[in-house]
């Protein structure tokens, strides 16, 4: 039996309360996330249990206990109070999936502090855009990262501290110190600074895949949110060994990489390394991961590795697959169940929302295509574009919507009042794409709303064709996107990324289009495919598709600052 089935057999009628109940903390009362995340684990008879097994990209593995990140978080929270940051300032983690990223987070967390989670991949211009915004007053870093600081360092008047982790016997530069996790006096009893429910915690910078990247302020009360979700939706167990292959750079990777697997006392493994197919089920044949966190870019490099690689590892412990990052499309769906013997669900939420808010939960069937339902306590609506009111259609389109008030919504964004307020209507929150909801309950995902295509009058998203030409079987990766056109304002323009071993050609095309003519309706269908051999993504691996529209419509490209292949 799942853990959402058990839990709702004892009590039907779901609230946030009995969240905080399981927690053993009160709203009006303490909350500190790395307190909730390490501490309370030992306190649960957990102290000796593996917290984390970590192995980097040359096979150097390390193990932790739930004492060990408890004590390593207290000293560090001891080490940052001594150089005098106070709680409420902003500290940067700048590194890559090293030990210290997720247990320094918890530090910064017990010091009162903000923890400024940023990839480790930013050049300097994007690393100074959300140090210079947050007015940072220390970053933790790596000696392969610390020239991008330097180079940026004197523009930074209010940073205080570059601290680098893996100093060694290197030469420090100015405002530079070192800090080595594992030689850091003992603070076993640290006092965990006082903080509420409000009080800020984690500060994200969104994407930027429409403007400028903004900071979006989460509180310690989220993980009242990310406990439960991370229960019911990712089914986390005692016994689990779990695997998200989020970076904590982006907001999955802090909410179900570091707080969701933590609070609910389950041992995560993870690999510092990038994307390898052998490795990647090596890692889970090696580890015996039960529950597997991914994105669908993933899952599609995955699909486009074959079966064939799939089949030289033991992957039977796998239990429950989840998907985050961009829509689930159908064909990586049936690809799973053929692959792995079960599906990806599909969980939907973002930066602002702080945790899954739309999903296929394990005791939900799966829909392949479709997002879900609304987690219980979430309301949701799709609403009409001009009156902001609910569609109170079956089939019909319009902007998905959530009522605030669930534990992990942003509270703000960093110094942009403006941008805040721009994302409420009509008392809702608007998450900026369009679905549309089946008699059933369950959502589809039409795209962002930026990204939908009019044509003639009609609108028309661009994943229903992008799953569509997913169908084809040299077809890795697609984006649909608009293209100008004299007498129906726009069409469509696919973008499309070949397996390996297929090659472009006219026949190619012509063979594409023959399929998916059976599968869209005229409005839909491409009027040009063009073969390019990658898709701009962001970092946490979302197509950029507004790159490839404003390419067609000689626009500006606006930011860049989170795209991969910039």
């Amino acid at each position: 039996m799942t853990n959402i089935e058990a839990d709702l057999q004892k009590n039907p009628q779901f609230d946030w309360s009995a969240s905080e109940c399981e927690l053993g903390i009160d709203r009006s009362g303490i909350i500190n996330i790395g307190w909730l995340c390490s501490d309370r684990p030992c306190q649960m008879g957990k102290a000796a249990k593996t917290a984390l097994l970590w192995e980097d990209h040359q096979g150097v593995e390390k193990v932790f206990t739930y004492n060990d990140i408890r004590i390593l978080s207290n000293n560090i929270a001891a080490y940052l109070e001594g150089l005098g940051l106070k709680p409420g300032e902003r500290i940067c983690l700048f590194m890559d999936r090293v030990p210290e990223l997720y247990i320094g987070f918890l530090g910064i967390l017990k010091l009162g502090a903000v923890a400024q989670p940023l990839f480790s991949a930013f050049g300097e211009e994007s690393l100074f855009t959300r140090l210079d915004n947050a007015q940072t007053s220390a970053i933790i870093t790596q000696r392969k990262h610390a020239l991008k600081v330097r180079k940026i360092r004197d523009q930074l008047p209010n940073l205080r501290y570059i601290i680098i982790v893996d100093a060694g016997e290197g030469a420090l530069k100015e405002r530079e110190i070192a800090m080595d996790m594992e030689k850091l006096p003992k603070a076993d009893d640290y006092k965990v600074y006082p903080t509420k429910a409000e009080t800020s915690s984690v500060l994200h910078y969104t994407s930027g895949t429409t403007g400028q990247p903004k900071g979006a302020q989460h509180v310690h009360y989220s993980i009242v949110s990310q406990y439960i979700t991370a229960k019911w939706v990712l089914d986390l167990k005692d016994d689990d060994i779990y695997w998200c292959n989020a970076d904590p750079g982006w907001v999955t990777g802090t909410s179900y990489g570091i707080i969701g697997p933590w609070v609910n006392g389950v041992t995560q493994a993870v690999l510092d390394s990038g994307f390898n197919a052998e490795r990647w089920y090596k890692f889970i044949e090696k580890y015996k991961i039960t529950v597997w966190y991914s994105a669908p870019t993933a899952i599609r490099l995955l699909m486009r590795e074959g079966k064939e690689t799939v089949q030289k590892f033991n992957l039977s412990s796998l239990r429950h697959l989840c998907s985050v990052g961009e829509p689930l499309n159908a064909e990586a769906v049936h690809w799973s169940k053929e692959t792995f013997g079960r599906p990806f669900h599909d969980t939907f939420w973002q930066t602002e929302t702080g945790c899954i808010v739309i999903t296929n939960h394990p005791a939900l069937p799966v829909k392949p295509g479709s997002m879900g339902k609304p987690f219980p306590g979430i309301e949701a609506a799709v609403l009409n574009p001009q009156t902001f009111e609910p569609v109170n259609q079956t089939g019909i389109a319009g902007l998905i919507a959530l009522k605030p008030g669930w534990p992990s919504m942003v509270r703000s964004y960093w110094n942009n009042p403006t941008g805040y307020q721009n994302k409420f209507k009509n008392g809702w929150y608007l998450c900026g794409d369009r679905a549309s909801i089946d008699i059933d309950g369950y959502y589809w995902f039409m795209g962002r709303d930026d990204d939908v295509i009019n044509t003639g009058g009609h609108l028309v998203g661009p994943f229903e064709i992008e799953s569509a030409l997913l169908e084809h079987p040299a077809v890795a990766e697609s984006a649909a996107v608009a293209k100008p056109d004299p007498i129906n304002m726009e069409v469509v323009k696919a973008f499309v990324v070949l397996k390996p071993g297929y090659a472009p050609s006219d026949d190619m095309e012509l063979d594409i289009m023959n399929l998916i003519r059976k599968r869209l309706s005229p409005l839909a269908m491409p009027q040009e495919i063009e073969f390019i051999d990658a898709l701009p993504k962001t970092r946490s691996g979302k197509i950029v598709r507004r790159i490839l529209r404003a390419k067609e419509f000689n626009e500006p490209l606006g930011d860049m600052s989170t795209v991969m292949n910039d």
